[in-house]
C-alpha cells in the first residue's frame, strides 16, 4: 500500500476511533496487551480495504496482448481470496474460479488473481464481488464470454448468528458464450 498524507491522516483517525471502540466494549485501553492494539487494527483495516485505492481495469490493461488465434477457454482456478463482509465487518474467504474466451485480447495470467484481490480488498458481499470480477474482465478485454464462480466461507455465519461452521456459499455470473449450458457445463467440469 502506498503511504500518502491521506493514509497517515486516516490512520491517525482510525487509531483514535479504535481506542474509543475498545473502551466502549468495556476494556482498559491502557492495559499492556492493548496499548498498541488500536494502531495494529488501524493498519490491518487499511490493508484489508486497500482495494479502494487500486484500479483493476488498469491492472488488466497493463498486460493486454493481441490473441494469437486462441478462441477456447482460458481458466484460472482456485484463486484464494480474503474479504470483509460489509454487513458485520467480519472476514469471508474462499476461492474464485474464472474463465474467459478471447475475442481480440488475452491478459497476463497473474492479472486475473490481482483483480480478484483488488475487489476482495473492499467491504464486500460475495454476490457483488462475483459480478465486479466478471464485469471488469468483460469490459476491459471484451472477450466472447466470461464466467466467474466464487466459493466462500463467511465468518458472520460461522462465528455468530446461525453458527453453521461447515456452510459454504457459491455464487456465479457469466456473459456471452457462457450463457450456453454446454459451455457452462464444460467450465464447471474443468474446475472440479
Amino acid at each position: 500500500m502506498r503511504i500518502t498524507e491521506n493514509t497517515i491522516v486516516a490512520n491517525e483517525a482510525l487509531v483514535q476511533h479504535y481506542k474509543e471502540i475498545i473502551g466502549l466494549l468495556g476494556e482498559d485501553v491502557t492495559r499492556e496487551g492493548l496499548l498498541k492494539t488500536p494502531e495494529r487494527v488501524a493498519k490491518a483495516m487499511q490493508f484489508l480495504t486497500k482495494g479502494y485505492n487500486e484500479d483493476p481495469e488498469a491492472i488488466l490493461r497493463s498486460a493486454m496482448f493481441k490473441e494469437e488465434g486462441y478462441k477456447q477457454m482460458v481458466i484460472v482456478k482456485d484463486i484464494d481470496f480474503f474479504s470483509m463482509c460489509e454487513h458485520h465487518m467480519l472476514p469471508f474467504f474462499g476461492k474464485a474460479h474464472i474463465a474467459y474466451i478471447p475475442r481480440h485480447y488475452i491478459t497476463g495470467l497473474s492479472k486475473i488473481p490481482r483483480i480478484v484481490d483488488i475487489f476482495a480488498r473492499r467491504l464486500q458481499i460475495q454476490e457483488r464481488l462475483t459480478m465486479q470480477i466478471k464485469d471488469c474482465i468483460q469490459q476491459t478485454l471484451d472477450p466472447l464470454g466470461v464466467m466467474v464462480v466464487v466459493e466462500a466461507q463467511h465468518m458472520c455465519m460461522q462465528m455468530r448468528g446461525v453458527e453453521k461452521q461447515n456452510s459454504l456459499t457459491t455464487t456465479s455470473d457469466f456473459t456471452g458464450f457462457f450463457q450456453q449450458a454446454k459451455t457452462r457445463e464444460e467450465f464447471m467440469n474443468l474446475i472440479r
